[in-house]
């Protein structure tokens, strides 16, 4: 396996995370941090330069920690990094995914009461040892086994996100075979669920066995379920099963519906097809007496056709109020990536984020934007470094020197998104506010509050004029943590009333506001921006999750905002041109 900059970066930073488990030094932990950092920053060709073993001439890379890294790029291994994994019991590792436990945390469970595993943790908080811990107490114990209990909950569950890159590969696998007719995905990754169980494939070809073998054979795959004629399942790192399906090209389209779902939508499929004297399966249309007259199918299309529907789009098949949409031709043309000129809610160095102004502006411009909105933290997130009005007003006066660059033709915008504090109140007065092209007003603490006063406290921040939209509205982490307590259908009331524009945030551990939830939104006239919530350069991909979620929540181009274009989104936020 190519080794690639980002590889390098994240063992570089588990290797800290190991060493502050040990107990060494912070001046050490630092200095694998800081070589993570550089990796992940430097404009120079780093891996190169770690094949030409001349990392010592990056700052911030000693003589041991370029040998290391070195070998690592050189061979795939770094020996060191291995033998220190090696000090620790597999399961220890598996701690780190449960939110709300730090190194320090893991390694006083770890000393104290040789907590080694997931398992092992629950036993002692359940037998009361946990909460006797200095630093511990009853309500951090909770804490623990509601994320252990959401870790088991989630087992078997993959986020959208964590799935894509793998999903799209083994599909390329596919298509590229010369026994392939055609193929896509199916099933829920089609319709774009946010928490998937597995990957579907489908192919049309006439030699099916051929195809089974061939996937079943993958570099990728840990383990095989069952390889027949018809049908491989295979299992793969951390236990996503893939299957793939191989049909006649005649059955294809009839597959393909069938095996996209939901299973609520077929059911309906089923029912109206019935009602014309048809039944309808994964392989064709059949008549109930020899003498009905059976639809010509070629695409997916035509069996909608066919029972008098307009094409149903994947992300829509929910049994959701498509039927009665597509009977009456009133499915929308929802959102594509390509409609996307802008966003907002990204961060930089000034807070947590690990690229500079300037390189997230020039990441944005690759990848064709107009504008790209700054929001890093404001100052109650201390634990993400929260910038202090005078470092943003700084930030404010920085943003419009870099603007002068580009003529008009780009532009960032200086934002900041604002805690909103336990009262609904703002972490920034309103003479700082106004200071700014935009506000995104985000929850980061507080999270136990009761259904009505996290609902009032959201609203408050709504009704401040300063400010622009909310940002991740339920503070959801998938597969990790719940989302607190709050009334949606009441901030989608206010945000109508307001003009408040709610995010949909589409780092895929988010992708919050709920897609069940939009089309409420939609029909109160709520507009929506897709925003990444871009930490790193590479994070402004996740625009892509947003689009597919956007269109699960029926929007289209004309509900989302960041589809305007830079001198419409000046208007609307009632800015001067940078011309």
């Amino acid at each position: 396996m190519e080794i690639m900059r980002e590889d390098v970066a994240d063992i570089l930073e588990e290797i800290a995370l190991l060493l502050e488990l040990k107990g060494e030094n912070v001046f050490k932990t630092r200095a694998y941090k800081n070589g993570a950092e550089v990796m992940r920053n430097a404009e120079e060709d780093v891996l190169q330069l770690a094949r030409d073993n001349k990392l010592g001439e990056l700052k911030g890379f000693g003589k041991a920690l370029q040998e290391k890294v070195s070998e690592l790029v050189q061979t795939g291994k770094m020996t060191y990094y291995e033998n220190l994994r090696g000090e620790f019991p597999p399961g220890l590792f598996d701690l780190f995914d449960l939110s709300g436990l730090g190194p320090k945390k893991i390694k006083a469970l770890y000393d104290k009461l040789n907590v080694d595993s997931i398992p092992a943790l629950k036993e002692v908080c359940e037998s009361g040892k946990v909460a006797e811990l200095s630093g511990f107490g009853a309500k951090t114990v909770d804490k623990i086994l509601e994320a252990i209990e959401l870790k088991e909950k989630f087992a078997s569950h993959f986020r959208l996100g964590s799935v894509a890159v793998m999903a799209e590969t083994l599909l390329d696998y596919v298509r590229a075979h010369p026994a392939t007719l055609r193929c896509t995905h199916a099933g829920s990754y089609r319709r774009s669920k946010e928490i998937l169980h597995d990957i579907d494939i489908l192919v049309a070809t006439d030699k099916p066995a051929e195809l089974t073998k061939f996937f079943s054979e993958l570099d990728e795959v840990e383990s095989i379920i069952v390889c027949g004629d018809t049908k491989a399942s295979i299992r793969l790192d951390h236990g996503l099963q893939c299957d793939l399906r191989a049909v006649s090209n005649a059955a294809y389209p009839f597959a393909l519906q069938y095996f996209s779902g939901s299973k609520e939508h077929n059911v309906e499929m089923r029912r109206r097809a019935k009602t014309k004297g048809w039944s309808l399966n994964e392989y064709d249309f059949q008549g109930e007496d020899t003498s009905i007259e059976l639809p010509e199918v070629n695409e997916e299309a035509d069996i909608y056709r066919a029972l008098g529907l307009d094409f149903i789009p994947p992300e829509l098949r929910e049994n959701r109020g498509e039927f009665e949409a597509a009977e009456q031709g009133a499915i929308p043309k929802l959102i594509e990536l390509e409609n996307l000129r802008g966003t907002f809610h990204n961060h930089t160095t000034a807070s947590d984020g690990r690229n500079s102004l300037q390189e997230m502006a020039d990441a944005a411009v690759e990848l064709g934007l107009e504008y790209l909105g700054i929001a890093d933290h404001s100052k109650s997130s201390f634990q993400a470094n929260g910038l202090y009005a005078d470092r943003l007003l700084r930030q404010v006066e920085e943003i419009a020197k870099l603007n002068q660059q580009w003529d008009g033709k780009f532009r960032i915008l200086a934002g900041s998104e604002v805690d909103i504090l336990k009262d609904g109140s703002l972490d920034f007065p309103d003479d700082v506010l106004k200071e700014l092209d935009y506000c995104v007003a985000s929850v980061h603490n507080a999270f136990t509050l009761p259904e009505d006063e996290m609902t009032a406290r959201i609203i408050r921040a709504m009704e401040n004029e300063h400010v622009t939209m909310l940002g991740h509205l339920t503070g959801r982490l998938l597969l990790k943590r719940n989302p607190y307590q709050v009334n949606v259908d009441k901030i989608i009331d206010c945000a109508a009333e307001t003009g408040t524009i709610i995010e949909l945030n589409c780092n895929p551990m988010r992708l919050d506001m709920d897609w069940r939830h939009w089309r409420k939104a939609k029909e109160k006239g709520v507009k929506c921006s897709i925003n990444p919530d871009a930490h790193k350069i590479d994070q402004l991909q996740f625009l892509s999750y947003g689009v597919r979620l956007a269109r699960k929540g029926w929007l289209t181009k004309d509900d989302v905002v960041n589809t305007k274009n830079l001198t419409e989104i000046e208007t609307l936020l009632n800015l001067q041109s940078c011309k």
